[in-house]
């Protein structure tokens, strides 16, 4: 009855409501709306730029942000001290950046180890790269900082109030060894010596790595471990303390005259070559290992196991040496880095390219592990003589080093019956030694006014410095050579009879991965 009555009075219902698609609509709606929303987004862009702040920063640093007594307007003395402390902040900041890409060179050194090496031996190869690190860090912060720039002087260019002035002498002007910056306490608690602490540190890892790829997959983890405190503590500082620290070598300008004494501006002799004539010394007490050499005594192929992970390596460490050589200006307000950058890319071009070209000559194909060494033996190559030459001199520098890379690879296996599974030797020992030399020759005295406290420019042989300072750069390569390898050998051969440092025949068949490490890096395949 009352659903009758209800029809009754409503006898009729509203018709349903239909939405329509935006694309059904009539074309007047479409640009009605169109209209609307272009006007709505020019009002958004007229008020944002109409209240916009400072998007050039032409009023952004005013002199209301100099620190004065009188806010806003300060003396030109407080204006002087403002600036200093900008540029002293800017000079640190470059160094400590340089710092993170030197140290991102790691991961590049653990990459071409790891890559040229055989997959059975990953793990391992890998760790002694991690671990280097750790080990390095705590020695060199604990006694190998303080021994090799414990008498360097104050690092002016990040306003150092401290200087580091303990420096061991023989005689006045002949020092062997600093003894100021231990665990930087004391004095060294100052943050132009701690900054320069940092920016060392990833260069004595450089050095302390390069062994770790001449002695791989035949090293017992535990004589590793006993190296990396010798090599921080001992011989890597105390020749860096010759050159960098205010030693002898440097000194030879002053109190021999022989040129502005040895000079190496980023470490071709005292990162590299130290590096580098270790792992030799180290790889000949170590012997080779099992099936490189045949009855006949002529060394055979091991395969590596990954050439594109080798390679990736080269290039990240390539993008690391731009830190390692440009940075160690000291100073972003020292221009100079700009050559320094250019002259490295160009040496490191140059060794590949040779090397390249000749194993492709002598071999019939274009090497990739041979091109690959030949772009970081161009780099170690350039990394002394960088700041000094011009990048025609860059572009020999690294040629010649190309060609020297392959060479010396040949020579080590073939005539020293030396086992070295990456190049190590042959790229930071030899071409350590040559990048020294070629400072001595290629320096165009065009930078390096004042070097090592000795008046005018840095000029080799060929622009008419006379042969002084190529005398000073041959008298450094014979030491670095006779520092590093010969104490480096006495060390392993007394680490060899007191510790062993091989592992067993078997483990070494196995691969070290399970025996040393525990866990294989490919467990599909652990024993490739």
């Amino acid at each position: 009855m009352w659903a009758l009555i209800l029809r009754k009075s409503h006898p009729s219902e509203p018709p349903p409501l239909t939405l329509q698609a935006p694309w059904a609509w009539a074309p007047w709606k479409k640009t009605a709306i169109k209209i609307v929303a272009v006007a709505g987004l020019l009002f958004i862009l007229m008020v944002g730029l109409a209240v916009a702040g400072d998007p050039a920063g032409g009023s952004t640093g005013t002199a209301a942000d100099v620190i004065a007594k009188t806010a806003g307007s300060p003396t030109a003395t407080e204006v002087a001290a403002e600036l200093g402390h900008v540029k002293t902040s800017l000079n640190m900041f470059f160094l400590i950046f340089g710092g993170a890409l030197v140290f991102f060179m790691q991961a590049g050194f653990a990459m071409v180890e790891t890559g040229f090496c055989r997959s059975k031996n990953a793990v391992h190869v890998i760790m002694t790269n991690f671990m280097i690190f750790a080990i390095g860090t705590i020695v060199y912060w604990a006694v190998g900082y303080a021994f090799q720039f414990g008498g360097a002087g104050s690092f002016s260019t990040l306003g150092a109030t401290q200087p580091m002035g303990a420096l061991a002498t023989v005689t006045q002007g002949w020092g062997l060894i600093g003894h100021q910056g231990f665990f930087l306490a004391g004095k060294s608690y100052d943050v132009a010596i701690i900054a320069m602490f940092f920016f060392q540190l990833v260069f004595m890892d450089t050095a302390a790595t390069i062994p770790t790829g001449g002695m791989a997959e035949r090293w017992k983890f535990s004589a590793f471990v006993v190296y990396g405190v010798f090599i921080s503590a001992i011989l890597y500082p105390i020749y860096g303390s010759w050159v960098w620290g205010g030693g002898w070598l440097a000194a030879l300008g002053r109190n021999l005259g022989i040129g502005h004494g040895a000079i190496d501006f980023a470490g071709s002799g005292v990162v590299h070559a130290v590096g580098g004539f270790a792992a030799l010394a180290g790889a000949m007490v170590l012997g080779p290992r099992i099936g490189k050499f045949g009855k006949d005594g002529k060394p055979r192929a091991i395969l590596a196991h990954n050439i594109p992970l080798a390679i990736l390596g080269v290039i990240i460490l390539v993008f690391g040496w731009v830190g390692f050589n440009g940075v160690s200006t000291l100073a972003a307000t020292d221009l100079r880095f700009a050559v320094v950058i250019v002259n490295t890319f160009i040496a490191a071009s140059a060794g590949s390219l040779a090397s390249m070209f000749l194993s492709w000559k002598l071999w019939g194909k274009p090497d990739p592990s041979m091109s690959a060494n030949g772009m970081l033996a161009g780099l170690v190559a350039i990394t002394a003589p960088c700041a000094f030459v011009t990048p025609i001199g860059a572009f020999v520098i690294g040629a010649v080093a190309g060609v020297l890379v392959v060479g010396s690879i040949v020579f080590v296996e073939r005539y020293l019956k030396v086992d070295d599974p990456v190049g190590a030797v042959s790229v930071h020992g030899v071409n350590g030694i040559w990048g020294v030399i070629s400072l001595g020759l290629f320096a165009d005295g065009s930078y390096g006014a004042g070097w090592n406290g000795v008046e005018g420019t840095v000029r080799g042989l060929f622009y008419g410095g006379g042969g002084g300072q190529l005398a000073a750069q041959v008298i450094d390569a014979a030491v670095v050579f006779i520092w590093a390898f010969g104490l480096a050998y006495i060390f392993f051969r007394v680490q060899k009879r007191v510790q062993g440092i091989r592992v067993t025949k078997d483990e070494e068949m196995i691969g070290l991965d399970i025996p040393e490490m525990g866990v294989p890096a490919y467990p599909a395949s652990p024993h490739l």
